[in-house]
């Protein structure tokens, strides 16, 4: 299967590329699909090839507020990697998606037995996260924050 080399999938090496794209199986997942909610076991993860997915978080009291739409390339679910296995985001398609799908319990098992393999992934999904974390919080701030508040926080 030929993945698009960009995002997550460009920061790998090229070798570790290869290795994680042969575990892959295609998937499309129609529009409108609830893929995971928050709390949900974190089986497998996604490299979205075309259409767009919407993540969000529960609000106690209030609609899901949508923090993040990942596309081409982007890597959808982190939770697979670090226990509990847990979603902390919910996610649905926007349109239909195009994505390659990967069992989490045999990327984590080929992480184990290949340790520069394994950190190489694990430096990829880090990065991912520290974005995504960003991200919401920048965007809970646009939602939730009190007016004139500063999106980036305090200056450092």
């Amino acid at each position: 299967m030929t993945l698009v080399h960009q995002g997550f999938l460009g920061a790998l090496p090229p070798g570790h590329r290869d290795r994680l794209a042969a575990s892959a199986r295609e998937v499309s997942i129609p529009a409108g699909t609830r893929i995971f909610e928050e709390g949900g076991l974190a089986d497998r993860f996604w490299i979205i090839r075309s259409g767009l997915v919407v993540l969000d978080v529960h609000v106690p009291g209030r609609r899901a507020a949508v923090v993040e739409t990942l596309g081409e390339g982007d890597l959808l679910g982190w939770s697979w990697l670090f226990e509990p296995y847990r979603w902390q985001l919910g996610a649905r398609t926007r349109g239909t998606v195009l994505a390659a799908e990967f069992d989490a319990e045999r990327v984590r098992a080929a992480c184990e037995d290949d340790p520069v393999f394994g950190l190489a992934v694990t430096h990829g999904v880090a990065t991912v996260v520290a974005r995504r974390l960003r991200a919401t919080r920048t965007r809970l701030l646009d939602l939730y924050g009190p007016p004139g508040a500063d999106p980036g926080g305090p200056a450092t």
